[in-house]
């Protein structure tokens, strides 16, 4: 049996180790932490179609929404709810804005409509401010960030040929073989290094002129909320960052306040299966990262998710940052290359990693000669 490593426990590296277990490799997942901290697991959990660019980006994030539907009918503790996304309009120039969307085949493509304040209410009875509409888009999902990661390791431990190992920070990349800081050589007929935001280090050469960034997020969330939402949330300062939106005039939209525009903000909102809300979030591009987390967008972001949700927000439970790998190359989903013989270095998704992650893993497969 061929032999597989995998380096970087999240969500990149793991659907990597499924769609490599599926091809008939003895897989090895490696992890540098004892378990995955990073940004696979300080996110929404969204599946989020609907914003995708037009073309081999939106073909690779619906390929990947049917891998994780398909997926969640074998591992059911990866949390997957089809529930699909309210984006919400609460101005006039908002709603004009959507309305243009709407009415562009681009819509049609993401199974985007737009909805009037009843419908709305009807689709997420949640939803009780004085919103004007939302796009909906029924493509979307949602996947539980803090239990996905466990769950397909333990899928892939039941199909056999599969082991994960924490605590092994890789020192050196070799021919199809990597070594750890505790001497130990891993080889194997294909390795996968998928750390993530970790551009230094091992990884370092070979990523000095790639096109790839990091970027850091803040995010939060709540006490269980007393409502079961239908959907997830955003509002429309996300039609800024998601590049299914620029065929439409984004100028009109309302001026984004300093704080905003300071912090790249948006509101997204998704409920946990424990009730709790996750709110976020924020961007920034440029290190070094403060250490610390700003008060002012977590107060901005709760107001403004107050304000959809026509209620009172529960009391935050916790709040944490998290930094991802983006490429900065807009026609690429990730940065993929084949570094050593044997050795492939797959990063840079950006916000699109939970989303994507299926149809990466494939692409990958398919470059390496694996699949076709």
């Amino acid at each position: 049996m061929k032999r597989a490593i995998v380096v970087g426990g999240g969500i990149v590296g793991t659907m990597h180790a499924v769609y490599l277990q599926r091809a008939g490799f003895e897989v090895t997942q490696l992890e540098a932490d004892a378990e995955p901290r990073g940004a696979s697991v300080r996110n929404f959990g969204l599946i989020w179609v609907g914003g995708r660019k037009a073309g081999a980006e939106l073909a690779a994030a619906i390929r990947a929404r049917q891998g994780w539907e398909r997926l969640a009918a074998d591992v059911p503790g990866i949390g997957f709810r089809a529930e699909g996304s309210l984006t919400i309009a609460l101005e006039a120039a908002e709603l004009k804005v959507m309305a243009s969307f709407a009415e562009h085949p681009a819509a049609a493509a993401r199974r985007i409509e737009l909805l009037d304040p009843g419908e709305v209410k009807a689709v997420n009875p949640a939803v009780r401010g004085e919103v004007l509409g939302a796009l909906w888009c029924q493509w979307d999902a949602v996947v539980e960030p803090r239990s996905v990661l466990g769950a397909l390791r333990c899928f892939l431990a039941a199909g056999g040929g599969y082991r994960f190992a924490g605590g092994h920070q890789i020192v050196e990349v070799d021919e199809s073989a990597v070594i750890d800081d505790q001497g130990t050589r891993w080889q194997g007929d294909l390795v996968v290094l998928a750390t993530g935001a970790a551009h230094r280090g091992v990884r370092g050469a070979d990523l000095s002129r790639a096109p790839v960034r990091p970027v850091r997020l803040q995010m939060l969330q709540t006490e269980r909320y007393p409502e079961r939402l239908q959907t997830s949330l955003a509002d429309a300062d996300s039609l800024r960052y998601y590049p299914a939106y620029d065929i439409v005039e984004l100028d009109d939209l309302p001026p984004q306040s300093p704080l905003a525009l300071r912090h790249h903000l948006q509101l997204l909102v998704a409920q946990r299966a424990d009730g709790g809300l996750t709110i976020g979030d924020t961007h920034l591009y440029r290190e070094p990262f403060d250490f610390d987390l700003d008060e002012a967008p977590s107060e901005e972001l709760l107001r403004r998710a107050g304000r959809i949700l026509g209620r009172s927000l529960p009391p935050v439970a916790r709040r944490w940052e998290g930094v991802y790998s983006q490429c900065t190359d807009g026609d690429r989903l990730c940065y993929r290359a084949e570094v050593r013989p044997g050795v492939w270095v797959v990063t840079g998704p950006g916000g699109r990693g939970m989303t994507c992650a299926p149809a990466i893993a494939e692409d990958t497969l398919v470059a390496a000669g694996i699949a076709s």
